[in-house]
């Protein structure tokens, strides 16, 4: 029995996303073609590996499999990329929010500069529209950056794409309908805070800022400490904060992008950098 990278990609993309209509799109593979997967590997282990309820949740042999499953992944794509890009050299000027460098990206950087350590990699975290300046101003050779919508930047590329959330302490009381909302969030500018408040008012809902902080950590901590609600894509909400479902009292949020942008150049550790970074956002 040998496990195939697509039906293992498929499996840890349904684990993390909890859907399998989001596991396709995030694996480029139709809904269809993913429950196949799915059944393939379950009939290959002879066990279920998904607790098919209301929400999904992983079984026993599930959370066991998933642990194995991103190491032969991950083993595949460094052995891939060492062979592809082997001798690569130079420096890669980047920026990027602090929240994407504290949950996605750090251990994306770790693996890039283990597989070419001959590469020199200045990571900053800033504000988008710091960013956006410092990018125009060349001090970047790449930046992510938060949009409200994809054509905020024109000129980038749409990368990631994702649901805004209200995200509250596993123990929060619903609060009246007439009480102001105690949100947590970053100081302007900044585009989780605008679509908050935008939206709160949209529907007449007082609200009023408890904390603020440009940190991820912060936030969440306040959050956690229950001061208040904050705003967060859905797959950046921690296991021990709970997505809030209160529709009558808080309204819905459109989606969040990001996108990163380049100079036009024939750098090839840029442009390996990017793919690489690009990959690993849209496995």
């Amino acid at each position: 029995m040998l496990f195939d990278a697509l039906t293992l990609e498929c499996f840890i993309a349904v684990a993390e996303t909890g859907s399998f209509t989001r596991a396709a799109g995030k694996v480029s593979r139709t809904q269809s073609a993913v429950s196949q997967q799915i059944a393939k590997l379950e009939g290959m282990i002879g066990k279920p590996v998904f607790i098919r309820a209301r929400h999904f949740s992983l079984t026993p042999e599930g959370e066991l499999l998933l642990t194995y499953a991103k190491k032969i992944v991950q083993l595949n794509r460094e052995a891939m990329d060492r062979f592809i890009h082997p001798e690569l050299q130079g420096e890669v000027r980047f920026g990027l929010p602090e929240d994407f460098a504290s949950v996605f990206l750090s251990e994306v950087l770790t693996e890039f500069a283990s597989l070419h350590p001959r590469v020199m990699l200045n990571v900053e975290c800033d504000l988008t529209l710091n960013l956006f300046s410092r990018f125009r101003k060349k001090e970047f050779d790449l930046v992510l950056v938060k949009m409200s919508k994809p054509e905020d930047f024109p000129n980038g590329m749409d990368v990631w794409s994702e649901a805004l959330e209200w995200v509250g302490n596993k123990n929060l009381a619903d609060f009246d309908e007439t009480q102001q909302v105690p949100l947590v969030l970053s100081p302007q500018p900044c585009v989780y805070r605008a679509r908050a408040i935008q939206a709160l008012e949209k529907i007449n809902r007082k609200w009023r800022i408890v904390f603020s902080s440009h940190s991820y950590a912060g936030t969440v901590a306040a959050v956690k400490a229950g001061m208040g609600i904050t705003v967060l894509p859905r797959n950046m909400v921690p296991e021990d904060l709970h997505i809030i479902r209160a529709k009558k009292q808080l309204p819905n949020l459109d989606d969040t992008h990001i996108s990163l942008l380049k100079h036009h150049n024939k750098n090839l550790v840029v442009n390996s950098f990017e793919k690489f970074v690009v990959e690993r956002l849209n496995p």
